[in-house]
């Protein structure tokens, strides 16, 4: 069974008439059943969908149709749609707390950030009932500020926790412990991000503690998913104001980023295969931007496939990248890896090219 990976899709609040979360639910309608309010309200959500979504692999097509394969087995990974987040979250602002406990235990985030402009859709940064400029740097700001606060309250927690036990000399360790962690709590104060601070990578005791903590700010690589227009599809995404500016806030904080189009996701869910790829042929498009955001969110995670084929299955395994041969057969079978010799590879290419 291979393990499951989740990433966080993070919203702040706004319209509630929300292509953007549709097209979300549109990557498997199957898996995601609950309905969505058309109000422009702050919160018609309160707990978070979660959506398990199959990794688009041409290779994978390919080898099923080479085998006529009886099963086709993709890698997925598992989205978590998290919505309403605005200043003062960390607080317990709107549905904040909730929120962020959700986000805690996903392994990377994908914040879906507005870059398009209607006048007929509001924008709402803190006050739901007024509706604001869109900035998207400043609504990044406005959630790292959050996840940073909340990161905050943790280290204290714990510094707290390790004075106290200092002090009573049960624990040898926890002075040592305590001074780093208020070091590290004076520099979230500052409202700077845990990432940045200097931490001993090779001090095992103070990482196996930030393991346990799952700081937000230190742990989750972030994709910065820009919600463009429809013209910006039709004119060139080049010619959209907001997402330079998103590119290089991404570039500066070692983030990624991508453009898509909630709104043309939302009209193309119900097509079928061929109609969808049609669609796509006429408005110069490779791929849509759901599998873009699928293919972009598992690179995020660190990952890559390798494939098995035959008649009977053609699967898509998930390993980490920079894994070694011996413990990549060991995703199948422990008994593969034990007694690995060798692999026999072929490059998909040139298998292409035979078939």
């Amino acid at each position: 069974m291979q393990k499951r990976v989740r990433s966080a899709i993070l919203y702040e609040v706004r319209y509630r008439r929300s292509a953007e979360r549709r097209q979300v639910h549109s990557v498997q309608r199957h898996h995601l059943h609950q309905e969505r309010g058309s109000r422009q309200l702050p919160f018609c959500t309160i707990e978070p969908n979660s959506g398990i979504v199959a990794v688009p692999d041409k290779r994978l097509d390919k080898l099923a149709e080479i085998w006529q394969t009886n099963k086709k087995t993709p890698a997925i990974v598992e989205f978590v749609d998290i919505a309403g987040l605005v200043k003062g979250a960390s607080q317990g602002a709107g549905l904040g707390n909730k929120f962020l406990g959700h986000i805690r235990e996903c392994d990377a985030i994908v914040h879906v950030v507005r870059c398009f402009d209607d006048d007929n859709i509001i924008h709402v940064v803190e006050d739901v009932s007024k509706a604001e400029a869109v900035d998207p740097i400043s609504d990044i700001d406005a959630i790292d500020y959050e996840l940073i606060l909340s990161d905050l309250e943790v280290v204290q927690n714990r510094a707290g926790r390790m004075a106290k036990a200092a002090k009573s000399g049960n624990n040898k360790g926890a002075a040592a412990e305590a001074a780093w962690l208020q070091q590290l709590a004076d520099h979230l104060s500052a409202g700077k991000p845990a990432r940045s601070f200097d931490f001993d990578e090779g001090d095992a005791e103070q990482q196996a503690v930030l393991h346990e903590m799952g700081l937000f700010e230190r742990k989750s690589p972030v994709l910065y998913a820009c919600n463009v227009g429809e013209d910006d599809l039709m004119e060139g995404i080049e010619n959209n104001k907001y997402v330079p500016l998103v590119a290089a806030r991404a570039k500066e904080e070692g983030a990624r980023y991508i453009p898509i189009c909630a709104k043309t996701e939302e009209d193309i869910a119900d097509y079928s295969p061929e109609e969808k790829k049609e669609f796509l042929a006429e408005m110069g498009i490779e791929a849509s931007g759901l599998d873009n955001l699928i293919t972009a969110s598992y690179d995020l995670l660190g990952l890559i496939s390798f494939l098995t084929d035959g008649k009977k299955e053609c699967r898509a395994w998930t390993i980490r990248k920079g894994t070694k041969a011996p413990q990549a057969a060991g995703k199948i079978h422990s008994d593969f890896e034990r007694g690995f010799i060798r692999a026999s590879v072929i490059g998909y290419k040139d298998l292409e090219a035979n078939n």
